[in-house]
């Protein structure tokens, strides 16, 4: 992948096909939608709550928290006050739920985040919470179905243990063909271009920081384990 599709600054890479309200890299929409299909014989509606992220809403997401104008939260899912943080403080926190813009790996159009609209009650509020995916959740048969399922496809959970900064995420996916070579592209040369001067709130305390968010909230994942389908195998020459 090329710098711009990296760090989420073009949307060439991306397309959106009939029947999903979101867009994805153009190789992993065939074994999205053949999961797809075979959640649905399960009697799941899989459906991609988010997908591809342009840099442009990132940082919309990303200064909207910096600035307290939209709800941060500490590790336990707290409410923070952000204009009470230091603006190191702000950076660490707004980290552990949402990706620095340029480092969020839905820029790759190969990460979503996945509900099962089989099993919302008219009127629920998707919360992207822990606690929807856990037994008794509205979306555990989901999780416990791609637990069996999603590696048949090339899919893997990328913040299943939280391993670097970020908490555990249940309902993010990722399509590991692309995704295993995407990581190793985005490098902190890259990821710095991407972010000078591009009105990223706090620039200069992240450019500070920059080595280490990239090491921790970027290359810190799950690697994608050993996969077995016609579907894994596919996308390895990634353009």
């Amino acid at each position: 992948m090329n710098p711009l599709e990296l760090t989420g600054r073009t949307r060439l890479h991306v397309v959106q096909p009939e029947g999903l309200r979101c867009a994805l890299h153009r190789d992993a929409v065939a074994p999205f939608m053949a999961m797809r299909a075979a959640a649905a014989r399960a009697g799941i509606d899989l459906e991609a709550a988010s997908a591809f992220r342009h840099f442009d809403r990132q940082r919309e997401i990303w200064n909207a928290k910096f600035r307290g104008e939209r709800p941060i939260l500490d590790a336990a899912g707290r409410p923070l006050e952000a204009l009470a943080l230091s603006e190191a403080a702000r950076i660490e926190a707004i980290l552990q739920w949402s990706a620095l813009p340029g480092a969020s790996r839905h820029h790759w159009g190969t990460d979503l985040d996945v509900i099962d609209r089989a099993a919302m009650s008219p009127g629920y509020v998707v919360r992207l919470m822990d606690d929807e995916y856990v037994a008794g959740g509205v979306f555990a048969n989901l999780s416990a179905w791609l637990d069996r399922h999603m590696r048949r496809f090339g899919f893997y959970r990328p913040y299943a243990t939280g391993t670097g900064g970020i908490r555990p995420e249940p309902w993010h996916l990722s399509y590991a063909p692309i995704a295993r070579r995407a990581i190793r592209e985005l490098d902190l040369a890259t990821l710095a271009e991407a972010l000078l001067g591009q009105g990223v709130a706090g620039e200069n305390e992240i450019l500070a920081r920059l080595p280490g968010i990239h090491r921790r909230y970027v290359r810190a994942v799950d690697a994608p384990p050993r996969m077995r389908s016609r579907w894994a195998r596919r996308g390895t020459a990634v353009r």
